[in-house]
């Protein structure tokens, strides 16, 4: 792995341990409002400043990591999961079912993938974080179900899996025995190259309003609750602002590491990661 690829994983792991280990990091909590504290700029009590609440910024970052890092991962195995599973079925299958897939695979991959997460949310009547994870879930199956399916029929007739039928398997004992543990290494490697992405759309779907709801700090509802004040207190916008930057740099950087080290260019090319 090139050496970028390898300090992104570094800034990955540090900022996933800042974000899990919050409580142990800060003696302010995120939700508890000071109105002795309000607007006050970074400084010893308060390293990133407090919001137009008094809440303690530097907490709500660290805190809101735990839930935006936390649903981008959940929802990348999601949708590996959902995808692994279809495009199984639709590269082994083939035919009719190959031809029904294929095509709702290509009709979900032709919309922008912000805008059509933003109607799934807009579904659900309480949006919250499990609205989040469904959404970018809805959205990101078919990119892995495209690139199995790609997998598998290069699999399919294969030796191996020509000696299986010979001997009496059943469908599913190949497709889950002798098809998946082929599959699952490439799916893990597609989640790592989404991630970023998925960071991404969970900060925008929070900062309109579909994400984590108030009080629960994300970095996308900072963004948006103190929007008003960018200009006279720009820290409150500045530094969720930066995790999110680095957050999901970091995870696109490890992502095109992991795809040049396992030769997924061509194929992401395609599948428009």
């Amino acid at each position: 792995m090139p050496l970028t690829g390898k300090i992104a994983g570094a800034l990955i792991i540090a900022i996933s341990i800042l974000a899990l280990f919050s409580p142990m990091l800060t003696s302010h909590e995120p939700e508890k409002i000071d109105l002795d504290s309000i607007k006050q700029p970074p400084g010893p009590g308060h390293l990133f400043g407090t919001d137009n609440k008094g809440r303690d910024i530097f907490s709500r970052v660290l805190y809101g990591g735990r839930i935006s890092i936390s649903i981008a991962i959940i929802a990348a195995l999601i949708s590996m999961s959902i995808g692994l599973l279809i495009g199984l079925c639709a590269g082994y299958f083939g035919g009719i079912v190959d031809t029904l897939v294929m095509a709702i695979v290509d009709l979900i991959l032709a919309f922008p993938s912000l805008l059509l997460a933003i109607g799934v949310s807009i579904i659900f009547k309480s949006p919250g974080t499990y609205t989040v994870m469904i959404a970018i879930a809805f959205v990101g199956w078919a990119s892995f179900a495209r690139l199995i399916r790609g997998q598998v029929l290069t699999l399919k007739d294969a030796a191996y899996i020509e000696a299986a039928r010979a001997i009496g398997c059943s469908r599913a004992r190949i497709l889950l025995v002798h098809l998946m543990p082929q599959c699952l290494p490439i799916g893990f490697v597609m989640a790592g190259i989404k991630l970023g992405g998925y960071v991404l759309t969970e900060a925008s779907l929070s900062f309109l309003g579909l994400g984590a709801q108030p009080p629960m700090p994300t970095w996308g509802s900072m963004i948006s609750m103190n929007r008003a004040y960018i200009a006279s207190e720009p820290w409150m916008v500045l530094f969720p602002g930066l995790a999110i930057a680095v957050t999901t740099l970091c995870f696109n950087m490890l992502g095109d590491a992991l795809r040049d080290k396992y030769g997924l260019s061509a194929t992401a090319e395609k599948i428009k990661i």
